[in-house]
């Protein structure tokens, strides 16, 4: 594997001085984890950011009342608890290994500030990953209060289109090709895995979608 895997699949790391990442990669180890560890929890310190080389990880938070609410599944390459390089004191969002063998690269607060200060061109990168982020955040917890079910499935289909989407001449729709279960998918909206088969296979009646295990075939895309 390549030593700058990171700066190939994270655009914040494409303009990182290649020299100064690998050595730091060099000079520290990976955290491995299993399924269902947590890297970190609501209310511990917030002093890291880390990077995913391996494996899937859940964000999310408990509310009063102990449900589970699922911000985000972010994937290899892809960066979390970004939170902490604006100066937050404790996380107010668990961390969770959705596979075995995960592997993700801690990066201190004031290590990624000294790369910052070194590189004004990734500093603006980083901020606007953060906003990027935060929007995307603000809008799905909208999805989650005041859309249906339909409504939020639909959304997130289109989502997927933008992120994995290809032409698929043979229909004239876009075929997905993504990286989640139907378990995630359910988190992701809001809902239960039945629900959501119940859907999908409604939409698949409706001739708005095909699907498998892994790709959806986006026949009509919602407006």
């Amino acid at each position: 594997m390549s030593k700058l895997w990171f700066l190939e699949n994270v655009n914040l790391f494409k303009i990182l001085c290649p020299h100064k990442f690998a050595d730091y990669k060099n000079c520290h180890n990976f955290d491995s984890y299993s399924k269902s560890d947590y890297v970190y929890f609501e209310e511990e310190t917030s002093s890291k950011v880390f990077l995913i080389e391996k494996g899937k990880i859940k964000i999310g938070y408990y509310t009063e009342e102990g449900d589970e609410v699922v911000k985000s599944i972010l994937g290899k390459g892809e960066l979390f608890g970004e939170k902490a390089i604006l100066g937050e004191e404790k996380r107010n969002e668990f961390a969770q290994c959705l596979e075995n063998n995960t592997s993700i690269c801690p990066i201190a607060v004031p290590t990624l500030h000294e790369l910052m200060r070194d590189n004004q061109t990734f500093t603006l990168k980083v901020y606007k990953f953060i906003s990027f982020r935060i929007k995307k955040l603000e809008r799905r917890l909208q999805l989650l209060m005041f859309k249906d079910a339909k409504t939020r499935l639909l959304e997130f289909l289109n989502d997927l289109c933008e992120d994995y989407g290809i032409c698929c001449e043979e229909t004239g729709g876009m075929k997905i090709t993504h990286p989640y279960t139907q378990k995630d998918i359910a988190s992701l909206i809001g809902t239960s895995r039945p629900t959501l088969n119940l859907m999908m296979n409604d939409l698949k009646e409706e001739g708005v979608i095909d699907f498998n295990r892994k790709e959806i075939l986006l026949l009509k895309k919602s407006a």
